[in-house]
């Protein structure tokens, strides 16, 4: 078996002895891009089993078949974070998604503001970029990535537990603090859009209990700058950084 650098995402049960078929996408990439061939060893993952050493036993044009052999890393969830953001052009939306999954989000939201630009996404195509950052990343969890939602919809239904830290850009030079007792709890970053929040979303916002206003340091960042600093923030006072 030769050494391979290769990981790949699989909806497989895995554990050892475990059978895994190859659909025609996986197999052309494996085989047709990666140039791999029958004994060639490589990584998978399913979000849930850890990492997995795997082997091709099969390889052809339309699948293949992989044996699992060992567990090479524990099952690693990351925090309890959820990633608001309204969707931009398309190539800053699909950064936006890479970087969470690699930051370590459990769940992305794209919402709908009063200024955001873009009015629909490609959840299936959002859904491909988390899977190939999390690939890359070597990380064993990929978050979910829903379909955009309205931010006042889902702020009415918005669960009691979950604080969420609102990014306003109106307090840039200000405190980026959060609150002492915020680790270990539920949590989501809000990153509003390129025109910014609208005075009523911004109003209402603040005036919600479970709402933590934060800046962003002392410039006004662009939306996918933002949302990486957000995370960062996040990630180092409250979440598996630390």
């Amino acid at each position: 078996m030769t050494a391979s650098r290769i990981r790949l995402y699989v909806e497989h049960p895995l554990g050892e002895g475990q059978t895994l078929s190859l659909d025609r996408a996986q197999a052309h990439y494996l085989f047709a891009v990666m140039r791999q061939t029958a004994g060639a060893g490589l990584r998978v993952f399913n979000g849930r089993d850890g990492e997995w050493q795997a082997t091709v036993t099969e390889a052809g044009k339309r699948g293949g078949v992989l044996a699992c052999e060992a567990q090479t890393a524990p099952q690693r969830d990351p925090p309890d974070l959820w990633l608001l953001f309204a969707p931009i052009k398309k190539a800053r939306t699909d950064f936006i998604v890479e970087k969470a999954t690699e930051m370590g989000t459990a769940r992305i939201l794209p919402v709908q503001t009063e200024f955001t630009n873009s009015e629909r996404i490609r959840q299936d195509r959002l859904q491909a970029h988390a899977v190939e950052a999390a690939e890359q990343c070597g990380g064993t969890y990929v978050p979910q990535v829903t379909g955009l939602h309205g931010l006042d919809a889902l702020l009415a239904d918005w669960p009691a537990n979950r604080r969420l830290m609102f990014c306003d850009e109106t307090l840039a030079g200000g405190a980026c603090a959060l609150p002492p007792d915020g680790r270990g709890q539920p949590w989501a970053v809000l990153i509003g859009p390129e025109g910014g929040f609208s005075d009523a979303e911004r109003a209402r916002l603040s005036a919600l209990p479970f709402a933590h206003p934060v800046a962003l340091g002392p410039r006004i960042l662009r939306a996918d700058t933002a949302a990486v600093a957000a995370l960062t923030l996040w990630q180092t006072a409250c979440g598996d950084w630390a």
